[in-house]
């Protein structure tokens, strides 16, 4: 497994990083192991996870991923790239959510706690909060990275003009900075080309972009007359929902159906190559991979294996999906 530069940083970090929101729900515990003992046997070693996963399972299970990652990670912390987040909702109170002061360093504390270690490599704000003032945000962030809790500070879901912002407020007051940030990224959704990955090269900001795959949309399982099969993202819990709002589309199918032949003719699993195709962006640092079972990260490996596609495949592939530059950035 290739290892890359973290953005402008020191660290350098495994070319994929194993998701882990489906643990705990789709996944039971010795089901989640399997998954990282997989990842691990093909070089994977940076982990994400957050604290309000497993995705779709509701405050109940808030928690429960960073409890299954921390027992797997007995023995061998030193060995591993961690990532967590805060942001959502943890608790029953109004404060246990959002980027205040108050929320991030008590959610810092509950997350080590859980995952059985005294520091994280990385610490993320899961969401943007408009109600907090940023300087408030990234002065907690400095705290916590002051404090050894955690060695770097990025966010995940935040559109370039806040980032921007963030990084000058960083500047001016001293503060840790921003140095990763984790968008949706793929075939399907090509919105934050036009402006968060220009500005993420600029600024030397690491990029680990999640639904790299759109939710298994992309490996051409998926059969739209037959509507979301049970137990996958698109059936699964209050995540459900949402997956469907952002692909289970004619217009996502129709995509799809073109890839396929693609894929064919190129001699790859679709998987493979969109997976490849994000990989080929030099913009993009180490996509995260998810699974609900072992055997689904064999292509993921695959294509970090190939490295970047050949330039007339992802020629190719750019042209076919160029309509999806233009997508909402809210679906």
């Amino acid at each position: 497994m290739q290892h890359i530069k973290f953005g402008r940083t020191g660290l350098r970090v495994s070319r994929l990083c194993l998701g882990t929101m489906t643990f705990g729900l789709q996944c039971d515990e010795a089901q989640s192991h399997a998954i990282l003992n997989k990842a691990a046997e093909g070089g994977i070693d940076f982990l994400d996870t957050a604290d309000v996963y497993p995705l779709g399972g509701g405050r109940a299970t808030v928690g429960r991923t960073e409890e299954i990652v921390g027992g797997w990670l007995k023995g061998k912390r030193q060995n591993y790239v961690v990532a967590t987040k805060c942001f959502g909702q943890t608790g029953p109170k109004p404060w246990d959510q959002g980027m205040s002061r108050k929320h991030i360093l008590e959610a810092i504390d509950a997350s080590l706690k859980r995952l059985g270690t005294d520091y994280v490599d990385l610490y993320q704000l899961h969401g943007v909060d408009p109600a907090t003032p940023v300087d408030e945000a990234l002065e907690a962030l400095d705290m916590v990275v002051k404090a050894g809790k955690a060695r770097y500070i990025g966010v995940s879901n935040w559109p370039a003009f806040r980032i921007a912002r963030a990084l000058g407020r960083s500047e001016i007051n001293r503060y840790a900075r921003i140095d990763s940030v984790q968008p949706r990224y793929n075939l399907l959704f090509r919105t934050f080309e036009r402006d968060l990955l220009p500005l993420c090269e600029e600024e030397g900001i690491a990029v680990i972009p999640y639904n790299p795959l759109a939710g298994g949309m992309l490996t051409g399982k998926h059969d739209r007359t037959a509507g979301p099969p049970e137990g996958s993202r698109f059936s699964l819990g209050n995540a459900g929902p949402r997956y469907q709002e952002r692909y289970w589309h004619d217009r996502e199918f129709d995509t799809v159906d073109a890839l396929r032949g693609l894929s064919n003719e190129a001699g790859m699993s679709m998987a493979t190559m969109a997976m490849g195709w994000v990989l080929s962006n030099p913009a993009i640092t180490a996509p995260i991979v998810g699974a609900s079972r072992p055997d689904q990260l064999a292509d993921s490996l695959a294509a970090a294996e190939k490295g970047p596609l050949p330039a007339d495949l992802k020629a190719k592939l750019d042209e076919m999906t160029h309509d999806w530059r233009a997508v909402d950035a809210e679906r």
